[in-house]
């Protein structure tokens, strides 16, 4: 057999360098693994799609034989700066941030990197390497093979980064090392470095309150559960509060869907409280502890929240109305007790939590009463 027939034998099973041809499944070339990575920030979806070269790689193009790297990475196989790629129609071209084909960076919706915007949409990922400093490079061509038909004209967005030494990767791996309701922190890793860019969504509450919008326009919105939720969100992020409010009174009495009870109506009386309308926020407040429906639990629990709040007078009256609206019901007691202790009538509290203790529904919550009547047992010096 001649040299040139062995080593055309040999070629596919040494080095798997094989073409790859469109709509055939086979390895990656150079056996670089395909990787996607993606994250939310809130409703925003961020993804990363790489192939992932290893520190222990081919000596050279074409090589079968398989050399350990690492220290011969950044500056070597990844040179410092734009370089001859050998190919395409530019001399010189940044990295791929990657393997193989392109690395891409998609946005479901309009975001900061490094405190500069880029718009919704896919873009191909690159990278200029230098020991200092990392130019991280947005390209609209989010569809080219790697770097090869990289075109400055394309760039969307520029942003630089301080690489730092980092824990030991055989792979090039990205990553999101942070994440908060409204940004997170994206890294490249590998060998013995890192790279890390800030990902901000500004005005995340809008695009939650826009998202809203569009779903209780669909089959979520024959629910008055979807309206009472919507409104909550804008509650608590205090955003949009004269929409909410319309959604809670949809939730309350909307033809078909409507339904009044005590979730939907407390929901109504803090918007209204947040919007300085007094007189109406307690009022439908009061329609709602009076509700049929409303469980002595519910009152309970608005009871704690004023409690929680400092308002230990109010919580006191609600903790009384449940007494006289559900008698020995659980946990009328309990919130006595906790009423009249924060009002310092120790002696009384303590009356109420010996009725509590006795009458607990489970385990967890008579330890706790228990421990209550320990406590006040101390307080009111018996």
């Amino acid at each position: 057999m001649t040299t040139v027939l062995r080593f055309a034998l040999l070629l596919p099973a040494a080095g798997l360098l094989f073409a790859q041809f469109p709509g055939l499944t086979l390895p990656p070339s150079g056996n670089n693994q395909k990787a996607s990575v993606t994250q939310y920030i809130g409703p925003v979806k961020v993804t990363i799609d790489y192939s992932s070269p290893a520190v222990h790689g081919p000596a050279g193009p074409g090589s079968a034989q398989i050399v350990d790297r690492r220290g011969k990475i950044w500056g070597g196989l990844i040179p410092y700066g734009m370089t001859n790629l050998g190919f395409g129609p530019r001399k010189e071209g940044p990295w791929r941030a990657g393997a193989n084909e392109n690395t891409t960076f998609t946005v479901s919706h309009p975001v900061h990197i490094e405190g500069k915007p880029l718009p919704a949409g896919s873009y191909g990922f690159h990278i200029v390497v230098q020991p200092d400093e990392w130019t991280l490079i947005f390209s609209k061509d989010s569809t080219s093979w790697g770097s090869f038909f990289y075109d400055p004209a394309l760039d969307a967005l520029r942003v630089g980064v301080k690489p730092r030494k980092h824990e030991y990767r055989e792979h090039l791996t990205y990553e999101f090392s942070e994440r908060k309701p409204d940004s997170a922190i994206a890294e490249l890793q590998w060998e013995d470095l890192s790279a890390a860019w800030k990902i901000e969504v500004p005005k995340v509450e809008d695009i939650y309150v826009s998202q809203l919008r569009k779903e209780l326009s669909s089959s979520s919105g024959f629910n008055w559960g979807a309206w009472d939720s919507a409104a909550q969100y804008a509650l608590a992020a205090n955003v949009n509060l004269e929409e909410a409010l319309k959604w809670s009174e949809y939730s309350i009495s909307a033809p078909f869907v409507g339904q009044s009870n005590f979730t939907n109506l407390s929901t109504k009386a803090q918007i209204l409280a947040k919007l300085n309308r007094l007189p109406e926020a307690e009022l439908t407040m009061r329609t709602a502890l009076s509700h049929p429906a409303t469980t002595p639990g519910q009152i309970h629990q608005y009871g704690r929240s004023l409690l929680a709040a400092g308002k230990k007078k109010d919580a006191l009256e609600v903790f009384e109305l449940n007494v006289k609206r559900n008698g020995e019901s659980w946990p009328t007691h309990v919130g006595m007790a906790r009423g009249l202790q924060a009002m310092g009538d120790y002696a009384k509290a303590l009356e109420h939590a010996k009725k509590a203790a006795a009458q607990a529904p489970d385990p967890l919550n008579k330890k706790g009463m228990e421990q209550l009547v320990q406590q006040l047992t101390a307080q009111a010096g018996k």
